[in-house]
Order: structure tokens, then C-alpha cells, then sequence
């Protein structure tokens, strides 16, 4: 089993995620590409200490960016949506 740290890279902030946060319960996450559902609610289990009833992730490809003649790309990331127990909350997203 790999460290909690190496599955969750950090929680997500934007206005989306707030809205499902206040309509849904639903907390988001930026996780390792290659972790699966099992690994992330295990790891927010642990984290905060909660009880996770599901887990729905995205993969997001990394977009191609220029800088003057030369082109880079950033790179690609994996998203997940965490919707906890009846009652459970997580501190950190409180009153961002």
C-alpha cells in the first residue's frame, strides 16, 4: 500500500467544487494518475476520518502551450469527487 500523501496530491478549490460541496456533499481532490477508487477512499478514510460512500474519478489530458516558436504541453492530472457518509465532514474545506 502506498503513502497517503503519494495518492492525495491536494484538494481541489474552485467554484464547481463548492457548489457540489454545498448541494451534494461531494469533496474533490487532485489524486495520483495511477491510483484507483479503493486506494483514494482508503486514503481519505485514513486521512480525515471519515466513512467514504463514493468515489467517482476523471482524467484530464495536458494541454499544449506555446511559448513563443517553442511548444510544451503541462501535464495530465487525475480528478476525484468524494462523497462521504450521512453526518461526515472534512475541516479543510469549511469556510474556504
Amino acid at each position: 500500500m502506498r503513502n497517503i500523501s503519494q495518492i492525495l496530491v491536494r484538494p481541489l478549490v474552485t467554484e464547481k467544487s463548492h457548489e457540489q460541496l454545498d448541494r451534494h456533499g461531494a469533496y474533490t481532490f487532485v489524486v495520483a494518475n495511477d491510483a484507483n477508487k479503493i486506494e483514494i477512499a482508503h486514503a481519505i478514510e485514513k486521512q480525515f476520518n471519515v466513512k467514504v460512500k463514493d468515489v467517482r474519478t476523471m482524467r484530464y489530458a495536458g494541454k499544449e502551450k506555446r511559448m513563443g516558436r517553442w511548444v510544451g504541453r503541462k501535464a495530465s492530472w487525475k480528478k476525484a469527487v468524494v462523497t462521504l457518509a450521512e453526518g461526515d465532514s472534512i475541516e479543510i474545506f469549511e469556510g474556504v
